[in-house]
């Protein structure tokens, strides 16, 4: 079972929301998930978050061999250095 660190589309037409989720590779983009890690909305305006992601549980899947795509991997890294662990 090989997984991937996804985003699966929510939202709505021209509006698009997106979930950061643990899928297995050979599911839909917007299938069935084994856990979600956070949100990102890529038109985020004011104060809202643009990204919210649990860095501890991303840290314990890529850990297992679960591979991210590009722009998660760049979600991840700016949330590293927004959030730094001690």
């Amino acid at each position: 079972m090989a997984l991937k660190i996804r985003l699966q589309r929510r939202g709505n037409r021209n509006r698009p929301v997106y979930k950061i989720v643990v899928a297995e590779n050979t599911s839909r983009r917007d299938g069935r998930y084994v856990e979600a890690l956070g949100n990102y909305d890529p038109q985020a305006r004011g104060n809202a978050s643009e990204f919210t992601i649990t860095l501890d549980r991303a840290d314990y899947w890529l850990g297992v061999g679960a591979k991210p795509t590009d722009t998660v991997r760049s979600l991840i890294k700016k949330a590293r250095i927004a959030f730094p662990q001690k």
